[in-house]
């Protein structure tokens, strides 16, 4: 019997009063016990805002993705403690590596994207500066600083470790804290992934909170600073997001919830076709992994009416090979549900769906493994002739192995029906068609939260319907919940507070660590790439001496490099051009005579010239011109401990101090 622990305040609490039992999902048998009614909640809030959320706030955007990179590997490391506890939920190895890995692969996945997208400072700028003002004295920048509460991820329970670390690699990320409240029945999956994490060391004190079992009355406590995220039913959802105090201070709350997720067979996917055989494996894959406890899961496949039996046929044929029984046996491709409640549950629904459709595969009464007190049951197939004409089959979501298939006339009548659903998390579509892709993702984009579209060409590299990537968004409208997830660094932000500052250049730089034009210019020290990156500062100037363009460098440039566009050889044909008064240089000439200006030649601190951004011609430059150059420190950013990445931002002006031309610049920069 385990005893399945909170962690509040920095203390792991023991099960109290109100504790509640937890089955084997494979034998029925009580195995642990997890609640306490007396945990302090509030206390748990304040510890987080108080202790948590300072000490995540020091560090910098590239500090906390270092932190996650650790914790990820340190967890890696640890994943067969992790699988051995995982099968009584009634999760096979492969549901293990859905649960386990990737939640870790996630978690990898935004350490990296921490480094690569966000500052390696405290503040995220969003978007570029806008000028408010004639002059430029009268700057806007938005920016966005975490918020000081902390984050109450309440999840379901079929990922007890993706679903907790999906949400909590990007709200760490941002700097808040987080209290993870794990649906009771997998909980104790969920303590020893939690156990790990803060045996590593790798945490600020606060950062991570633990409540199995109920949540009490905390959400009566949180305010405006906090953010509350729930995955599962819609009827729970609705409860929470109905909280007076959610309400009256206007907390964020996102949810993740009920969907009938739809697969589309496109009409030219036939049988014999690469398509076809992808779609009905996609199929039978979706309805058996985590035996189809997953929100992503197909609920309602549609396939064109002259392909319906043998769609019917060749997915039966796949799931009759699907060896349901103990998860621990490596021959099982199937385990049961996860508790008996659950079973209950789906057979109920399925019972619901059964009087608009035709059961055509599998018969919950006579499977191999009917007599087991377990969660069992088979995969069960349906066939509804009329779809228009049903409604449990659109509203009805059997949280387990139970699809249904449904025929359409035409792509048009597809699309009404995959918008049946009224909102879900995915819709996937088999076709090789690029104009059904088209029209699908114009007729039901509105409706899905992400449509995945496979076919002979991408089907080696594709994740699968089923597999929503950290680097995309996960929500959907409607039924799935109206909410967003992961998407990449969109995910950091729902965790933070967008602010507009407005001020001029030198309070925008100061506040976002990033020189803003028209801030102050230090351009009396020695030339900026002698220098080291850390002597370097933002502001850091070098102006360049004036060069004289001639008629001779521009023939030259054209002849060596094979440019001999008219613009640049035929002075009438020139002016013929709105855009040209006549023969005028290479923009390309511009840049590379701009090197030669502000290029250091010796040997120093400057390694690699790595890129440049943002580049835009605004004036045209004729022979007789002049072109001088100014180069400012914009941005610094470590990469490693030998160099870090200079963003440089270059201005070329030419002999009336007119601008003709600017970019940003990249260098790798010696220590």
């Amino acid at each position: 019997m385990q005893h399945v622990h909170s962690f509040a305040a920095g203390q792991w609490i023991a099960p109290g009063s109100g504790a509640r039992s937890i089955a084997s999902a494979i034998t029925g048998d009580v195995i642990a016990d997890a609640g306490n009614d007396a945990l302090d909640v509030q206390g748990m809030l304040a510890y987080g805002r108080d202790v948590g959320g300072p000490a995540l706030r020091a560090m910098t955007f590239h500090d906390r993705a270092k932190m996650l990179k650790a914790l990820a590997l340190y967890l890696r490391e640890h994943r067969p403690a992790l699988y051995g506890v995982s099968y009584n939920t009634g999760a096979t190895r492969s549901d293990h590596q859905i649960d386990v890995d990737g939640g870790i692969g996630t978690m990898l996945v935004y350490a990296s994207k921490g480094r690569r997208d966000l500052p390696d400072a405290h503040v995220y700028l969003d978007g570029v500066p806008e000028q408010l003002g004639r002059s430029g004295a009268f700057m806007g920048q938005h920016i966005c600083t975490p918020l000081q509460g902390v984050a109450v991820h309440i999840n379901a329970f079929n990922f007890p470790v993706w679903g907790m670390l999906e949400k909590l690699a990007p709200t760490l990320l941002a700097g808040l804290p987080a209290i993870i409240k794990p649906a009771t029945a997998t909980c104790y999956v969920t303590e020893a992934c939690v156990r790990l994490m803060l045996d590593s060391g790798l945490l600020p004190a606060g950062a991570l909170q633990l409540v199995s079992g109920g949540l009490g009355d905390m959400l009566d406590h949180v305010d405006c600073q906090d953010v509350v995220t729930f995955t599962g039913s819609a009827d729970t959802a609705l409860k929470l997001r109905g909280n007076a105090n959610i309400l009256s201070n206007s907390v964020r709350f996102t949810a993740e919830q009920d969907s009938l997720n739809a697969s589309l067979l496109g009409p030219d996917a036939v049988p014999g076709t690469p398509e076809f055989d992808l779609f009905v494996k996609e199929v039978q894959r979706e309805m058996t992994a985590k035996a189809g406890q997953k929100c992503t899961a197909i609920r309602r496949i549609m396939v064109p009416q002259a392909q319906e039996q043998a769609v019917i046929e060749a997915i039966s044929a796949g799931l009759a090979n699907v060896t349901s029984g103990d998860p621990r046996d490596t021959a099982t491709g199937m385990g049961p549900l996860v508790s008996g409640a659950q079973k209950r549950d789906v057979l109920e629904k399925a019972a619901a769906i059964g009087t608009e459709a035709t059961r055509v595969f599998g018969d919950p009464d006579n499977f191999a493994m009917s007599d087991s007190k377990g969660a069992f049951v088979p995969p069960m197939l349906f066939h509804c002739a009329n779809p228009d004409n049903a409604n449990r089959v659109h509203d009805t979501e059997a949280f387990g192995p139970v699809s249904t298939i449904m025929g359409y006339s035409d792509l048009d009548h597809a699309i009404a029906l995959l918008n049946r659903g009224q909102g879900s998390l995915v819709a996937s579509v088999i076709t090789h068609d690029g104009d059904v892709a088209r029209a699908v993702a114009m007729g039901a984009g509105a409706f899905h939260g992400r449509l995945y579209f496979n076919n002979r060409d991408s089907m080696a590299e594709a994740t699968g319907h089923g597999a929503p990537l950290p680097h995309m968004v996960h929500g959907g409208p409607g039924r799935a919940g109206g909410g967003e997830e992961l998407g990449g660094s969109r995910a950091v932000m729902h965790y933070m507070q967008r602010t507009a500052i407005q001020g001029s250049p030198d309070i925008l730089t100061a506040v976002g660590n990033r020189w803003v034009p028209g801030a102050a210019e230090h351009a009396d020290k020695p030339h900026p790439f002698t220098r080291v990156y850390g002597d370097l500062e933002l502001g850091d100037t070098f102006n360049s001496p004036a060069r004289e363009i001639t008629l001779d460098d521009i023939e030259t440039f054209a002849h060596f490099t094979g440019d001999t566009f008219y613009a640049h050889m035929d002075d009438t044909a020139a002016k013929a051009n709105p855009f040209f008064p006549g023969r005028v240089a290479h923009g390309y000439l511009l840049l590379s005579f701009a090197a030669g200006l502000f290029v250091q030649p010796d040997p120093g601190p400057v390694l690699a010239n790595t890129g440049l951004d943002n580049l835009r011609f605004m004036k045209p430059v004729q022979a007789g011109d002049s072109i001088k150059v100014r180069l400012s420190v914009k941005v610094k950013t470590p990469r490693n401990d030998e160099y870090g990445e200079v963003r440089w931002h270059v201005t070329l002006t030419n002999q009336d101090d007119e601008q003709v031309a600017e970019y940003e610049l990249l260098t790798m920069n010696a220590f």
